[in-house]
């Protein structure tokens, strides 16, 4: 298998991951049945569109399942302990100030599975995750992003150890 076709989590997702996927074996499996069985009960399958709708919900949640067991399959848990602690890596947290406008943000470096942009956190493969990928304290950062040029110090890395 190549390495490409891993999936790199932290061992909280994938905890997350594994508790989603029994919920919805369990709990949402019977509720998706609950739904059928009442839009059966209502008559004629032919025209009834409550009944269309909870068949495609079906699908579109077994497909939900299906992929979570597929990304499953795949995982390697992340472990830091052997990256260097004076660069920026995948779990690093970083404080960069924008060159431009002298704002400051922390990002948490992620795989692209755990990306949420909301909550700071920048998959390794995006623009600015893989201009500081190896970069060190106090270097200077030129991105290119859909937004334009880029230009990040590095103020701060701090390593999440998981």
């Amino acid at each position: 298998m190549a390495d490409s076709n891993f999936v790199y989590l932290t061992k909280e997702r994938l905890l997350e991951l594994e508790k989603e996927l029994t919920e919805l074996k369990t709990f949402g499996r019977q509720k998706i049945a609950e739904k059928i069985a009442e839009a059966r009960s209502h008559g004629d399958l032919s025209e009834n569109a409550e009944y269309d709708a909870a068949k495609e919900e079906q699908g579109l949640f077994e497909l939900r399942i299906s992929k979570l067991e597929n990304m499953l399959s795949r995982v390697r848990v992340i472990d830091t302990s052997n990256l260097p602690q004076d660069q920026v890596h995948i779990l690093s947290r970083v404080t960069v100030k924008n060159l431009k406008n002298s704002n400051t943000y922390e990002y948490l470096l992620v795989s692209p599975e755990e990306a949420d942009f909301q909550a700071g956190k920048i998959s390794i493969t995006s623009p600015v995750g893989q201009g500081l990928m190896g970069k060190k304290l106090g270097d200077k950062v030129s991105v290119k992003a859909p937004a334009g040029m880029l230009e990040f110090e590095i103020l701060s890395i701090k390593q999440n150890q998981h």
